[in-house]
């Protein structure tokens, strides 16, 4: 009886020794991802300030800033800036570019890949603020493009005036397709070749081939890749703010722009915490859109 009590005791025991082993992957959670997010949602409902009467005593102010945000017409625009940058260089932009280039390297020799995989790679390895100031001066008044167009004969445009939000989407599409082609790259490579093989002998065409074995067989992964471009591209902030800085005016302030000029140009933290956390959300209801999508 004793031996028995002695076995069950060491099996209990040993069912719970996985949990030391996660402790400390539990406390850096805890401390750096759970207490951040619990500490931005206290102090979304307070009018925490570094400057003025608010920065001398903090106050709890209920719903006052999230009333303020939905009222505030700068809020709106921010949001459809936002989807129109995310769809643009992300959905569009990142997606279909890297899925085509992957396309168009596979099958080719190891040389043709290197090549255009080094050229394609070049932007993603680039830091963000190097690539934001190599494609303003590209797009500026005195930079590059309008030095090719004057050559040719036409007037200068004044690019990053009269079209900012195409600028920064043409931006963030030189800067992040190399990872979605090296992640098409990969999932085009496990695609069986004796089925297309077959189909091919069945008189398939190359379109056919494409919509209806290869798009299939990777629809996995290209949901997969659309959630993950799509947050990395939700709170993309260094890009644009060294571009343009959110303007001409608020053409290109996203979310993150908006968040950032609320909390550290006008010292407005409570207020910009709260806009944080609409960022959060919207990344949240996306991600549960491709989770679900997945599953279907």
């Amino acid at each position: 009886m004793s031996s028995l009590t002695a076995g069950s005791i060491h099996k209990k025991r040993k069912s719970w020794t996985w949990l030391y082993f996660l402790l400390p992957s539990i406390a850096i959670m805890l401390v750096f991802f759970i207490y951040p997010i619990l500490l931005t949602v206290f102090y979304s409902f307070t009018n925490l300030a570094l400057t003025g009467e608010a920065a001398k005593e903090l106050k709890f102010v209920g719903i006052d800033n999230y009333t303020r945000m939905f009222e505030d017409p700068t809020v709106r625009v921010s949001i459809w800036n936002t989807l129109i940058f995310l769809i643009g260089s992300a959905v569009i932009g990142q997606q279909v570019l890297g899925f085509l280039i992957a396309l168009l390297m596979k099958h080719k020799n190891r040389w043709f890949r290197r090549v255009i995989g080094t050229i394609v790679l070049a932007g993603w390895v680039t830091p963000e603020i190097v690539c934001a100031l190599c494609l303003y001066s590209f797009f500026s008044d005195e930079g590059t493009l309008n030095a090719i167009i004057t050559s040719l004969g036409f007037t200068e445009v004044t690019w990053l005036f009269t079209v900012p939000m195409l600028t920064v989407i043409l931006a963030n599409i030189w800067h992040g397709t190399a990872f979605s082609m090296l992640v098409f790259q990969a999932a085009l490579d496990d695609v069986p070749s004796e089925i297309e093989e077959a189909a091919v002998v069945d008189g398939a065409t190359k379109w056919q081939i494409l919509t209806r074995i290869t798009i299939p067989y990777i629809k996995e992964t290209i949901t997969t890749n659309m959630m993950l471009v799509t947050l990395q591209t939700l709170g993309v902030f260094g890009l644009i703010y060294a571009m343009t800085g959110g303007g001409p005016g608020t053409s290109t302030t996203t979310l993150p722009i908006f968040m950032y000029n609320q909390a550290f140009v006008n010292y407005q933290l409570g207020y910009g915490t709260a806009i944080s956390l609409l960022l959060l959300f919207i990344g949240i209801i996306l991600s549960l859109f491709y989770i679900r999508s997945m599953k279907e």
